[in-house]
């Protein structure tokens, strides 16, 4: 039996299609987003006004999602209920993504506020697509950047990864690799001091891929060395097993 429409869905893309121009369907094109009968062209500033008009509500995103249409999928940040997103379901979204918007924008919006953020950024890093692995890297970037909670230890952990990971030459994977190592080093003291190290390795390379990372990394974090950062109570943050 066919899965039942959500009641808003028809609302929602109705929206969408509203919104859309053609100025920004060629400047998707210009990012690297194929522009298809799959791209509305809705600009980020109206898909974040409509996910505040929306509202969380899981259900719809996950219609959204299923529509395949780019900026459906893009509204799915704004509209999904972090605490209901399980480990299983981000892992479907993350392979079904093909392109670096999705995987920054589920990054940044939503998948950092999940209890499994931290267990996929160490499973999706092994991963050998693309964008499965660009979204590690810029999961990483992000909780470096929102996460108020953990203490150090985990972003130690995370540059294990950088490290090992840094050798993949994919340009999408290479650049949230590099800015996974930066928004690290900027979290304080001891991680600065630790990616400087990480990075220094890695710009000593005679592979290009780990060589370019490495050393564009350097020039940021040798700029300007963060400031001591309070001291974190760490909280238990559920880990997924999935």
């Amino acid at each position: 039996m066919p899965r039942a429409a959500h009641p808003r869905l028809a609302e929602a893309m109705a929206w969408l299609e509203g919104h859309a121009t053609a100025h920004t369907r060629t400047g998707l094109a210009r990012y690297g987003i194929v522009t298809a009968d799959r791209v509305l062209g809705v600009s980020m500033a109206d898909t974040k006004r409509l996910g505040a008009l929306l509202g969380r509500d899981h259900a719809l995103a996950d219609a959204l999602w299923r529509t395949g249409v780019f900026d459906a999928r893009m509204l799915v940040a704004f509209v999904a209920e972090p605490a209901r997103l399980t480990a299983a379901q981000m892992d479907r979204w993350c392979r079904q993504t093909d392109n670096w918007a999705y995987c920054d924008t589920l990054s940044f919006h939503l998948f950092d506020r999940t209890p499994h953020a931290w267990a996929k950024v160490e499973a999706w890093s092994r991963h050998q697509h693309e964008f499965v692995k660009r979204t590690a890297f810029a999961l990483l970037w992000s909780l470096a950047l929102h996460d108020q909670e953990s203490d150090d230890a985990p972003f130690l952990r995370a540059l294990e990864l950088v490290e090992r990971e840094a050798v993949d030459p994919r340009n999408f994977v290479m650049k949230a690799v590099n800015m996974a190592l930066r928004a690290v080093g900027r979290r304080g003291p001891r991680l600065h001091a630790e990616a400087v190290a990480v990075a220094r390795r890695l710009a000593a390379s005679t592979d290009a891929a780990p060589r370019w990372v490495g050393k564009d990394a350097l020039r940021t974090l040798l700029k300007a060395p963060p400031k001591a950062r309070p001291p974190v109570t760490p909280k238990a943050r559920p880990i997924s097993r999935n």
